[in-house]
């Protein structure tokens, strides 16, 4: 079964908009949890725009499931995931001024960081998973650093599924299928939705877990939390 992990940044955008504590983050990780999510993913950034370091401390204290913090290995990212010893640590190449993700890392260009940066987090007990373009290269990369899962970045899988799933989907299961030779676990994100998510799942049947914010929140304004967890869950599980 392929886990469901909700990024819960874009609550705390709308929070952020106007102050105050509307919506309650502690509430809406609960409530994720309790629809069905079987994880719940943060993604602290220096500016604090959205989750804020003390919202990890906080959320930490009442999540249930897996807990996934996203980031880039900067020092106050390590102390963090040190502090909080969370279920999986998903480093990102995101520096500081970046909107979104938008690339994967280059696992050759920096092995001694990332080895080095792996070996660190695993002493916190943390699960490492290293965000990558779908590309073979990269994966062996992946497997040289010892971390132990992928996490691919599928916004060019999403930008292009309308014009042709097949082409789409192609590099990211050749990528999935090293991956998986190697005895490394797959995860995905970026951009997945109701349209998208059932063809990767079912091209990739091995998919670990796939995290999901943007879409899965913009839904949840027109069918309601409750009931758009449970939909994207059903695609997953067909």
């Amino acid at each position: 079964m392929t886990k469901l992990s909700v990024n819960v940044n874009k609550f705390a955008t709308l929070r952020n908009a106007r102050g105050g504590n509307n919506p309650d983050l502690i509430k809406v990780v609960k409530d994720c949890e309790s629809f069905g999510a079987q994880g719940i993913t943060v993604h602290p950034r220096p500016d604090e725009r959205h989750i804020r370091y003390q919202d990890v401390l906080d959320i930490h204290e009442v999540v249930s499931t897996e807990f996934n913090i996203e980031g880039y290995p900067d020092e106050r990212y390590m102390q963090l995931v040190a502090s909080v010893k969370p279920t999986q640590a998903t480093l990102v190449p995101d520096g500081p001024d970046v909107l979104t993700s938008n690339a994967g890392w280059d696992t050759v260009k920096n092995a001694g960081l990332l080895k080095e940066i792996t070996d660190e987090l695993k002493k916190c007990g943390a699960r490492v998973s290293i965000f990558v373009d779908p590309d073979v290269a990269q994966v062996e990369g992946v497997a040289e650093i010892g971390a132990d899962r992928i996490e691919l970045y599928t916004e060019p899988y999403a930008a292009n599924f309308k014009a042709g799933r097949e082409v789409a989907i192609a590099p990211y299961v050749k990528a999935a299928l090293r991956a998986e030779a190697l005895g490394i676990e797959v995860n995905a994100g970026h951009d997945l939705d109701l349209d998208n998510l059932f063809y990767l799942k079912e091209r990739i049947p091995f998919l670990a877990e796939v995290s999901i914010g943007h879409a899965l929140v913009c839904d949840a304004l027109y069918y309601g939390l409750d009931n758009t967890i449970p939909m994207y869950l059903r695609e997953l599980n067909k």
